[in-house]
């Protein structure tokens, strides 16, 4: 997607590089209420952020085909996925275990040049975002039929909520609070680490007052204070980029060069997160010591 590195460069790219280079369900399943919110610890801005690394708890069959771009678990073994691609763009909700795509609506129809984007249910409502067509259209979180459109400037890439806000990256170092009812900006951060910014910004996931947020072409998922934009944490994702690259070269499906990690996900009721890539075969769901996420109850 986008600009394009060979896959050798990719997996070559150390941890250390500087971050200046860089629901369709019922909606039981799925409140689009805030979670709890506890303020991230404050770390003085020239800290250095802890590097934490994830523990696989279970592994999940993933759509090889799906070019992830956007992933949002429901609640009830059920998670949204939007996919890119021009001509192969959808959104969709399938079953955690076994992959099954329950609802899908695929981009095409509605634009047909469109490459699909993060998308992100909030209420009754799923977003999805567009590339570079300035189109961010809604859907019924029942159906999946488009419900209507909004237009905003510049590249969509990544798309979360934090239970009254969208919150929106564009392959920038900035995230932008948006209304969900128009669209508007209501705000934006500067995401930096260390005083530099963090470019590439892709994928997100609000999680317990922190935005996180897969960071294009690296093996790094960002944690973000809100407020300040600041990095609390990365977590280093290569060990599940390598286990997923040698099992697709084992089945004689090699990952391209653009397979790279996209997708974040909560699992409120085991305090867990689900982590994948664009063309992945296994969704992983880890727990992350240090990182201190809390078990929550759901209205399932």
């Amino acid at each position: 997607m986008r600009r394009f590195l060979p896959l050798l460069a990719l997996a070559a790219l150390p941890l250390a590089l500087s971050p200046a280079l860089f629901s369709g369900l019922p909606s039981a399943l799925a409140s689009g209420s805030a979670a709890p919110v506890r303020a991230p610890v404050s770390r003085p801005a020239s800290a250095r952020p802890p590097v934490l690394r994830p523990v696989v708890t279970a592994r999940y069959a993933h759509d090889r085909t799906a070019f992830t771009q956007g992933l949002q678990y429901l609640g009830g073994g059920h998670y949204l996925e939007s996919t890119g691609q021009v001509g192969e763009s959808d959104v969709r909700v399938s079953e955690l275990r076994g992959a099954k795509v329950l609802w899908r609506t695929p981009l095409a129809p509605a634009l047909p040049q469109a490459f699909g984007e993060g998308a992100a249910q909030l209420g009754g409502t799923v977003y999805q975002l567009t590339w570079q067509d300035g189109v961010a259209l809604t859907y019924d979180a029942r159906t999946l039929k488009e419900t209507g459109r909004h237009r905003y400037s510049g590249e969509g890439w990544g798309l979360t909520h934090d239970g009254k806000s969208l919150i929106m990256s564009n392959g920038s170092a900035s995230l932008v609070w948006r209304d969900p009812k128009t669209f508007e900006v209501q705000r934006s951060v500067q995401v930096t680490d260390q005083g530099q910014p963090v470019r590439n910004l892709n994928e997100l996931e609000y999680v317990q007052g922190s935005v996180y947020a897969n960071v294009w072409l690296t093996d790094r998922i960002a944690r973000i204070h809100p407020q300040t934009g600041r990095v609390l944490n990365w977590i280093d994702v290569s060990a599940l980029t390598r286990e997923v690259s040698a099992a697709a070269t084992k089945q004689g499906q090699a990952l391209s060069f653009d397979d790279v990690p996209n997708g974040i996900a909560f699992v409120p009721e085991r305090g867990t997160l689900l982590l994948t890539g664009k063309r992945w075969p296994t969704l992983f769901e880890v727990k992350v010591p240090g990182l201190g996420l809390k078990v929550e109850g759901t209205k399932n």
